[in-house]
């Protein structure tokens, strides 16, 4: 399913068998490091995803696999989860550039009250765009159902459209779902549409092409809507492996969790790993043990691997070092 396009101790890329845009699984150690751990959280979050990031354009240049230029290039920042992939600076340190622009655009999303299943944007009132007179778009954002995604990239090509905007490429990085690829394949049927000289479009999916539960999901504990499972996903081989280097990692409820909190206001984000871990911990008491969750929330491991491991004593690790961040 993944055919290797280059690989290096820093930097894995692989394109998957999509059609009409270039969907492309970016392996870094740091993304590794924080999808894995999530103790990886504020300012060390950010640097570090932003240093992935600048690794992973750095290493599509060179595969010949972005068409970007200085002068042309936007960063369009989705507030305020786009803020977190620090793509203005990871342009900066991958190609040494200086004039590339940035715009923004709000796009909050919320469950509607009569349809919890369904999602709206309920802020996308602000809004600063800059566009050249030919651009190409960088973009990072969390995709779960894409509502906010969906919302921004429609404005995006709205604008361009009222600037008199030539757009000719659409580089979109993410830790997310299937949903990113759907959106981003529209986006570039419209594109194509209405921009005579666009073209192409790149999504880079950081470690992997995650799944995203609903509620027949068989899960003990899950987010609808939100959480980007191991289960049923397509994901790097180094991801795959660095599985193993913690019993903690591939029962994690989350790859990402809330990237706003985690990123700007981590008592909240800490106050969601003590719940899910709390809970896990319960499970532990009741009986479940490690393989048992482990099947369910990333059954293609070996759980031999692991060696013996005590689900009990891997949930006091984890709240032990959240109830000491927390004071």
């Amino acid at each position: 399913m993944l055919e290797k396009i280059s690989v290096s101790g820093s930097c894995g890329l692989y394109r998957m068998d999509t059609e009409s845009i270039d969907s492309i699984i970016a392996s870094t150690p740091e993304t590794r490091a924080i999808a894995n751990d999530p103790r990886v959280m504020g300012i060390e979050y950010t640097r570090r995803l932003a240093g992935a990031c600048s690794r992973v354009l750095k290493d599509l240049a060179e595969s010949g696999l972005t068409c970007l230029e200085e002068d042309e290039t936007i960063v369009f920042n989705i507030l305020r989860g786009g803020l977190n992939f620090g793509l203005r600076e990871a342009l900066a340190d991958a190609y040494g550039w200086n004039n590339h622009g940035s715009s923004f655009i709000s796009a909050q999303r919320a469950r509607d009250d009569e349809s919890p299943e369904q999602w709206h944007i309920v802020e996308g009132e602000y809004a600063k765009v800059y566009m050249p007179e030919t651009a190409s778009i960088v973009i990072g954002d969390v995709v779960a159902t894409g509502t906010s995604l969906e919302y921004a990239m429609k404005a995006l090509v709205g604008a361009a459209e009222h600037q008199g905007t030539d757009l000719r490429s659409v580089v979109f990085f993410t830790i997310g779902g299937p949903r990113a690829g759907e959106i981003l394949k529209a986006t570039d049927a419209m594109c194509r549409q209405k921009f005579p000289g666009y073209e192409k479009t790149t999504l880079v999916y950081l470690e992997g092409c995650f799944s995203v539960p609903v509620p027949e999901t068989p899960l003990k504990i899950k987010i609808t809507g939100t959480d980007l499972l191991r289960r049923e996903a397509v994901m790097a081989p180094e991801f795959i492996e660095s599985q193993y280097e913690d019993p903690g990692y591939p029962i994690q409820r989350c790859t990402i969790y809330d990237a706003g909190s985690r990123a700007f206001w981590t008592p909240e984000y800490l106050e969601d790993l003590e719940d899910y871990w709390t809970r896990v911990k319960g499970l532990a008491d009741s009986g479940m043990s490690f393989e048992e969750l482990l099947a369910e929330r990333c059954p293609d491991l070996d759980p031999g691997r692991f060696g013996d491991v005590d689900l009990g004593v891997v949930c006091d690790g984890q709240l032990d070092w959240i109830l000491d961040k927390r004071g």
